[in-house]
């Protein structure tokens, strides 16, 4: 018999881990999921790795908003003579820059003299790259009638003006993709551009120029006679163009020859040339990369503009700038503007806003190219595996075993697989998914297999708990059923709220209903009245015939049982507007009084027979102004004590009321609704009913009837109204009915 229940269990807790399973798995081939792992999984892993020293062959010379500052020139760089490009340019160049990349686009031609010294430079240097603009957007397509047939994107590139464009070495475009407002990947190589090599392609090729003899010598042996359809070496670097068909014709070759996946630029384990690894990779690899980013903004070397046509920088420790053999990015990078131009969001966005910058970003995947370090994510289906695995062993874990071990045993899973997935991001820049397991499959088998445990558990004391919850609070029938109740909690003196209700009519209803159709229409009664009482955790109920008696305590003064009671009362009165059309009723009228103080809740009752009652003057006094409700025409009543402290209710003064028994008199208020959604129709009847009040406490009888009739003139249904002009008229014809008109007296309950 045990062993079937163990069986059984550890068959469900499979299922169970099945679906977490397979809700990692739907998550992970959704959009959603990948946008979830984006955003989160792979800011948690950059977080907790920390920064990255950048590979020693990049840095940026940032153009930031003091630089025109410092030059003597206006704050933007497009209202600068290009002669100062073309001194930064020989400045790097007699520096023995391998590459200068501009992130800057000299779209048009502006001053000839300045445009003709920057083209000189660059011409001279050689080894200068410039930015393309690329834009996209989409067109309509027509027949030859003209008539729409549909759209199509079209994507065209900006060069800069033709003779810079000429003298360039290299000419490519840094468009970025964005997931989720965030850049987490760079492309290669454009494939809706023509497939165009973009600058940190272009960038590398390059600085590689010398190793690109030998990668073409191990293609050859590679696969012969698959590098013949290439532009001639002699002219592949002679001009932008030439280039990039050189490195376009190069990468179709690597994409269309299954022969070439065994990475021609490894094949020699003795290959002395990291360069020639780094561009096998370049055209082995994927078009698009994510992004392996060194840290926050700065983190890749970054010298002021200013700087460098200065000779040296002040924020190095030994002042002298070293550009040998390094690419040089050139570009819009300031390290203390949020507001900076082209900035972009990222995982290392800092804390202050200041995002990093686009020709950083440029920098960063040249970077990951140089050291064949770009991210990589694992294979879409060991990915798939992965998450179906984990979700079967953590659901089957937490499940099937007793929480005491299943716990520990699912904690020490999680934190293995985070280390796993940590280690290999932070070794071989390989990226499993993480978010999914850790904040989706993990909290969901966790809920899921500890439910499975706490409602095995609760079946054994359920059945007892169901029998006594109808007779005594739920709270104390919960811990009498688990053994864990305190007998003081049984019978005890606490400050309450009490809300006394009785329908108005019941004897009526009563006598033309037969026994049966009462019971279930009183049962429909109180089920509609019991659902906004325990909505708002009403902790005691009585039943009494058609009325109902609750309260909600505490062990000291406080108004959280009072404010809970008004809420009950509120959402009552609303509620039984339902049950009036459900039983086509539309004179039935439900009657609230509310009271607050010391009462008794506990057993009362005698011969082995008791019921869990409330007892006090509290509980009495609520159900007087409970009936206060008939003679008043009123719904909901409360006593100044219930209402103390709290502005957010929409009342109304009545009077100070003394009850038959009692020798004191009680402040009375009607309780109209909460602030802001009462109508506004209570505003005008409490000013002209206040008016009334204030004639009528005065002893001004006549004046007092005027002003009443007048409200009743406006809000002829106005029970209050009718009542004290009743009184008024009373006191008209027996001025000595009232030795003191602030107090209304009752003769009956």
């Amino acid at each position: 018999m045990a062993a079937g229940r163990t069986m059984r269990r550890w068959l469900i807790g499979l299922v169970f881990g099945f679906i977490v399973g397979l809700a990692g798995l739907g998550l992970g081939l959704s959009p959603l999921g990948a946008r979830f792992e984006w955003s989160v999984g792979l800011s948690w892993l950059f977080h907790l790795r920390g920064s990255l020293e950048p590979p020693a062959g990049v840095v940026v010379v940032a153009i930031d908003s003091r630089t025109g500052e410092h030059l003597g020139l206006p704050t933007l760089p497009r209202d600068w003579p290009r002669s100062v490009h073309a001194e930064l340019i020989d400045t790097l160049s007699a520096g023995e820059a391998s590459v200068i990349v501009f992130d800057l686009h000299f779209g048009r031609a502006k001053d000839p003299g300045p445009d003709q010294a920057l083209v000189e430079a660059v011409r001279r240097a050689g080894n200068v790259v410039l930015v393309e603009l690329l834009t996209g957007k989409r067109r309509p397509l027509t027949d030859e009638s003209g008539r729409h047939v549909g759209v199509v994107w079209q994507e065209e590139t900006i060069r800069p003006f033709p003779e810079l464009a000429e003298a360039a070495a290299g000419l490519a475009g840094f468009p970025l993709p964005k997931e989720a407002a965030s850049v987490h990947r760079f492309w290669v190589f454009k494939e809706s551009a023509d497939r165009a090599p973009t600058l940190p392609a272009v960038a590398l090729q390059l600085h590689a120029r010398t190793a690109t003899e030998g990668l073409l010598d191990r293609l050859h042996r590679a696969a012969p006679g698959a590098a013949e359809s290439l532009p001639p070496r002699e002219t592949a670097f002679s001009d932008p163009s030439q280039l990039r068909d050189f490195m376009r014709g190069l990468h179709d070759i690597f994409e269309r020859s299954p022969e070439l996946e065994g990475d021609p630029g490894r094949q020699e384990a003795t290959a002395p040339s990291r360069l020639q690894e780094a561009l096998a990779a370049l055209y082995l690899g994927a078009t698009s990369r994510f992004i392996n980013f060194y840290g926050p903004p700065g983190t890749i070397p970054t010298i002021p503009y200013h700087s460098v046509l200065a000779g040296s920088d002040p924020n190095l420790s030994s002042g002298a700038l070293d550009f040998r053999e390094k690419v040089v990015f050139v570009g819009y990078s300031d390290l203390y503007d949020p507001g900076q131009p082209d900035r972009f969001y990222t995982v290392f966005t800092r804390e202050d806003g200041v995002d990093l910058s686009g020709v950083e970003i440029a920098a960063t995947g040249f970077a990951n190219l140089l050291a064949n370090h770009s991210l990589r994510p694992v294979d879409p289906w060991i990915a798939l595996a992965l998450l179906l695995g984990f979700g079967l062993l953590m659901g089957l874990t937490l499940y099937a075993l007793p929480g005491s071990f299943g716990v520990p045993i699912a904690v020490l899973m999680v934190l293995a697989y985070a280390l796993a997935a940590q280690s290999l991001f932070e070794g071989q820049a390989l990226i499993l998914p993480i978010a999914t397991p850790l904040l989706v499959q993990a909290p969901l088998a966790l809920f899921v297999g500890l439910l499975g445990q706490y409602l095995i558990e609760r079946r054994r004391g359920q059945r007892i708990s169901e029998a006594i919850n109808y007779y005594l609070p739920a709270d104390i029938a919960r811990d009498l059923a688990q053994n864990r109740l305190d007998p003081g909690r049984l019978n005890q003196v606490v400050y309450g709220a009490c809300l006394a209700t009785d329908m108005a009519g019941f004897s009526t209803i009563s006598e033309r209903l037969p026994p049966g159709e009462l019971a279930r229409f009183l049962n429909d009664y109180f089920e509609t009245l019991a659902e906004p009482l325990k909505r708002h955790g009403v902790q005691v109920t009585e039943f009494r015939a058609d009325a109902i008696m609750c309260a909600w305590t505490a062990e000291q003064p406080s108004p959280d049982p009072r404010r809970l009671a008004l809420l009950a009362a509120l959402d009552a009165g609303e509620a039984i507007q339902d049950f009036r059309r459900r039983h086509q009723m539309p004179d039935a009228r439900l009657r609230i009084g509310l009271e607050a103080g010391s009462i008794y809740v506990g057993h009362a009752g005698g011969g082995g027979r008791f019921v869990y009652s409330i007892v006090g003057d509290s509980a009495n006094t609520a159900s007087r102004i409970e009936g206060l409700n008939k003679h008043l025409g009123t719904q909901i009543l409360a006593s100044s004590e219930m209402l103390a402290g709290f502005d957010d209710l929409v009342t109304r003064y009545l009077g100070d009321f003394q009850f038959v028994g009692k020798t004191s008199a009680i402040p009375i208020h009607e309780v109209l609704g909460r602030d802001g959604s009462a109508e506004t129709r209570h505003a005008r009847l409490r000013e002209l009913f206040d008016a009334g009040m204030a004639a009528y406490r005065a002893a001004k009888w006549r004046t007092a009837a005027e002003r009443l009739e007048r409200t009743l003139e406006e809000f002829p249904d106005d029970g209050p109204s009718k009542f004290f002009l009743s009184r008024c008229q009373d006191l008209l014809n027996h001025p000595e009915l009232a030795p003191d008109p602030s107090v209304v007296r009752m003769d009956t309950k």
